[in-house]
């Protein structure tokens, strides 16, 4: 097990603190658990000595961790291709494709995001979930930020609690939608259909806005910002408005012929089995440096070929 020395003065403001507390002041990238178990161990010196979670400190104590670092992850490494946008030695940013489920599960152990990432960079099996800050559903495209240390983790973590990470989105809606909007509806789990979210009065709160980029005879572009990160939220939020999103197996319920469309509409629209949302851009402070990290890429292919063909559709009504 690889060990790590880790070294830090309590700051003043732990004045009074037990030990234990203090501790997990100064090194906020690792859990209380986890410290704690270093200290029980008698890894943890305190001004030389070895304490006792309970001992009051002063502040301004030296301390010294002789940190066994246990790998948190235990899923198999796989040779997965990944598309890099941004890196550094704190974090990376992602452009992940549609279909790749982002976390292994319950019969789901491989062909993942996280066995990608193992594989690319084997240091973040010391990391929760890899290093992933953030999820995106299975058959949602775009950019997805992940932390390579346990500091840009805990920075990450935090900055995306304080609604301080910018995540815009590309939603193509069904119906024609006259301008943009906020959506405050808070999200729980479906009452019935536990595959499903829903909203509800005393669900967790759930906000975001959109803005109309392109129109079509019956469909709406739109950009979509996120203040919260339900799970589902965006295509929960647009089936609630009456406008889901286009292909969304779960919400936008079953395919319905629309009155004058071509037949390459038609198939187009038959033919596109997701939901047609895209992760567009990220925007948040470097976890480090504090300068702002903006990545943005453009939805792939098939995305844009069932945009090219509502444009042809659009044109040939005049």
């Amino acid at each position: 097990m690889p060990t790590e020395i880790l070294e830090a003065v309590l700051p003043p403001e732990v004045a009074g603190l037990r030990f234990d507390a203090a501790l997990a002041k100064a090194f906020p990238q690792y859990s209380r658990s986890r410290l704690s178990d270093w200290i029980k161990q008698g890894k943890v010196l305190l001004e030389g000595r070895v304490a006792r979670p309970r001992d009051l400190v002063s502040g301004g104590e030296s301390v010294r961790i002789e940190a066994e670092i246990a790998a948190v992850i235990v899923d198999a490494p796989e040779d997965i291709a990944l598309t890099v946008l941004h890196e550094d030695p704190d974090c990376y940013v992602l452009a992940k494709p549609a279909g790749l489920v982002v976390h292994p599960g319950a019969g789901n152990r491989t062909g993942t995001l996280v066995n990608a990432l193992l594989h690319r960079d084997p240091a973040l099996a010391n990391l929760p979930r890899a290093g992933v800050v953030h999820r995106l559903d299975k058959d949602t495209s775009g950019v997805m930020v992940v932390a390579r240390t346990p500091e840009a983790h805990h920075a990450l973590v935090k900055a995306l609690a304080q609604r301080d990470i910018s995540r815009e989105y590309l939603a193509l809606v069904t119906g024609q939608v006259i301008s943009g909007g906020t959506v405050d509806a808070p999200i729980a789990r479906h009452p019935t259909d536990r595959l499903k979210m829903a909203v509800v009065e005393d669900g967790k709160p759930a906000v975001s806005h959109y803005r109309v980029v392109e129109r079509f005879p019956a469909h709406t572009l739109l950009r979509v910002s996120l203040e919260t990160g339900r799970t589902h939220q965006i295509r929960v939020h647009m089936a609630h408005l009456r406008m889901p999103i286009v292909g969304d197996p779960l919400y936008a319920g079953a395919f319905r012929l629309l009155k004058g469309a071509s037949p390459e509409l038609t198939a187009a629209l038959r033919g596109f089995r997701r939901q047609a949302l895209h992760a567009e851009t990220i925007a948040f402070a470097h976890p480090r440096s504090g300068e702002e990290v903006r990545v943005s890429m453009p939805p792939p292919e098939d995305f844009q070929a069932l945009l090219a063909v509502l444009r042809a559709d659009a044109k040939a009504r005049g």
